[in-house]
């Protein structure tokens, strides 16, 4: 493990991680979506091909730009559309009920269909 992974180990909030990187940021966005940010920069480092290989230099810009880019996914949209986290993608797949399929299920139970 690198130098700069070491000491982003200890790093424990979004604030800390942009203010690592030295990117500036609104904290109300922060608050909103901070988990997320830092979710959608690990998803980012994990598909950035030849990461562990860089020297640390190009390391430290290479996360630069993808906390960068992952801080500007929630300025310009939201934890809903991004869907980051698996509870905002299961949330497109809601099953529905349809009235005659309860109508259907309510005899069998011994219910009274109105």
């Amino acid at each position: 493990m690198t130098s700069l992974f070491e000491q982003m180990i200890k790093l424990a909030s979004a604030e800390e991680f942009l203010d690592f990187f030295q990117l500036e940021y609104d904290q109300t966005v922060v608050n909103v979506s901070r988990l997320h940010i830092l979710q959608r920069f690990h998803q980012y480092m994990r598909q950035t091909r030849g990461l562990a290989e860089m020297d640390e230099t190009q390391q430290h810009d290479k996360c630069r730009e993808l906390l960068g880019q992952a801080y500007q996914d929630f300025v310009n949209s939201s934890a809903v559309k991004e869907k980051v986290f698996k509870v905002f993608r299961d949330a497109e797949g809601i099953k529905t009920v349809s009235l005659d399929s309860l109508r259907n299920a309510m005899p069998a139970r011994g219910l009274k269909v109105a």
